[in-house]
């Protein structure tokens, strides 16, 4: 499922964050939302996914116009995993788990046979089913991030997206969401990740949109987008083009 995003205008205190913003992310690939900070990368994820309503423009999921869903059927499809995603409320983690059942759900019933099977797989894909019982305030910060995604895996979404979501995990569990990505592509869903580090999209990425202040600069391919002629003006720093020996990505260097 390809997203399209047309125009996308969202506005804080009278200041454009997204500005006309136009981009696509094509389906079953991993595409990162890259950009310096305050580029209206996070904004735009919490528009695409509802939590933000914008002041025009369309994002549309294979045709589909997402801001004109109703939020529960727009659940179904897209799911959002903030970067620093919090609960003030005592739930294990499987509870927190379970409420990414929510929209699958009728209106008056519990949790079927079907959702606790769903659940059971989002916790086993997300490396926390042995920590299904603990109380989500207990984790730390790596394991909370996991357990959000466990979250919005339950939602079963066929548009995945991700705030900074290597944010507190360590190395190992960075390889792991990696490979995870990759069999949710695989599996035909469009993940869409905003992302700080160069060299990960690099590394990971099918398809890269680069943005600065609310407007897409530059769009495409990783060894199109991530070179230093379209990355400089943006970052105001100067960058060493290498190439990884065994992969043959792009690597940069920052001076």
């Amino acid at each position: 499922m390809s997203l399209r995003l047309d125009g996308l205008r969202w506005s804080a205190g009278g200041r454009p964050v997204l500005d006309g913003l136009t981009a696509a992310a094509p389906g079953g690939l991993l595409t990162g939302v890259l950009g310096p900070n305050g580029a209206g990368k996070s904004t735009l994820l919490r528009v695409v996914a509802g939590a933000l309503v914008p002041d025009g423009g369309r994002a549309s999921l294979d045709g589909v116009d997402l801001l004109a869903e109703p939020r529960r059927e727009r659940a179904r499809r897209v799911a959002l995993v903030e970067q620093e995603a919090t609960s003030t409320l005592p739930l294990t983690v499987r509870d927190a788990v379970e409420l990414g059942r929510t929209p699958h759900l009728p209106r008056w019933g519990g949790l079927t046979a079907t959702d606790h099977a769903a659940v059971d797989v989002a916790l086993d894909a997300a490396g926390v089913a042995a920590l299904a019982e603990r109380p989500l305030a207990t984790l730390s910060g790596g394991e909370r991030q996991r357990a959000h995604l466990a979250r919005a895996l339950a939602q079963e979404p066929r548009l995945l997206l991700l705030d900074e979501p290597t944010n507190h995990l360590d190395v190992r569990a960075r390889q792991e969401l990696l490979r995870l990505l990759g069999r949710l592509t695989a599996a035909d869903v469009t993940v869409v990740a905003a992302l700080h580090d160069l060299n990960l999209a690099a590394a990971a990425c099918d398809h890269v949109v680069l943005v600065d202040a609310g407007r897409v600069v530059a769009e495409g391919p990783v060894a199109d987008v991530l070179v230093p002629a379209v990355l400089e003006p943006v970052y105001h720093v100067r960058f060493d083009l290498l190439t990884h020996p065994r992969t043959g990505r792009p690597v940069l260097m920052a001076s």
